[in-house]
């Protein structure tokens, strides 16, 4: 199939974001693409890894701080009217699944990209706690790969959209589906986690 044994390592992301000094980058589109290919260029203490998508992939709407915000690893993409009710975190091509899923659940849904966790979380805690408010506790993150690095983004009240199995051979799309990477399981997701 389009994705097969070669496009499992389910692990690798997580495994990559653990190298000291490596700043690890799953874009979203060609925007993140050039903030990830720029900071790569930049970086003089250690590598940068890029991950890229086989899949096309939906350019995101931005304005001119959002898209210098790329560079601090993680920003708010679509921000809620008032307080979030929940946050949506999504990297790489599970971005454009999150704004969707947002527009369907409403004006109360805060999406962030995370495009490159090593380098956010190295920004101070009042960047970190603007982009994701302590305050709001139900978070949901949505990554195809393995889960276990999010829960620290999400806590005890949230969620992961996680591939933590072996996958499959078939189109990406299709496989998208059968590992639950779809508008409909992150709102019902979402819709859950807000019920418990």
């Amino acid at each position: 199939g389009e994705d097969g044994p070669t496009h499992q390592p389910v692990e690798q992301t997580s495994s990559l974001r653990l190298i000291p000094n490596m700043n690890v980058w799953r874009p979203c589109d060609a925007v993140e693409s050039v903030a990830a290919w720029k900071s790569a260029i930049e970086k003089i203490d250690g590598p940068s890894c890029l991950m890229f998508t086989r899949q096309g992939t939906d350019k995101q709407q931005r304005n001119a701080a959002q898209v210098k915000d790329i560079a601090k690893g993680g920003y708010v993409l679509k921000d809620s009217v008032g307080k979030p009710d929940a946050i949506i975190i999504a990297t790489g091509s599970e971005v454009g699944i999150a704004m969707t899923a947002a527009e369907q659940l409403g004006n109360k849904i805060r999406v962030v990209s995370m495009p490159c966790t090593n380098i956010f979380d190295k920004q101070d805690s009042i960047y970190k706690e603007s982009v994701l408010p302590s305050s709001v506790t139900t978070r949901i993150a949505v990554e195809s790969g393995q889960g276990d690095f999010w829960y620290k983004y999400v806590g005890l009240n949230g969620a992961v959209i996680s591939q933590d199995s072996f996958g499959e051979s078939a189109p990406g799309a299709v496989l998208f589906k059968h590992f639950g990477f779809t508008v409909e399981n992150v709102v019902k997701t979402v819709k859950q986690t807000l019920e418990n």
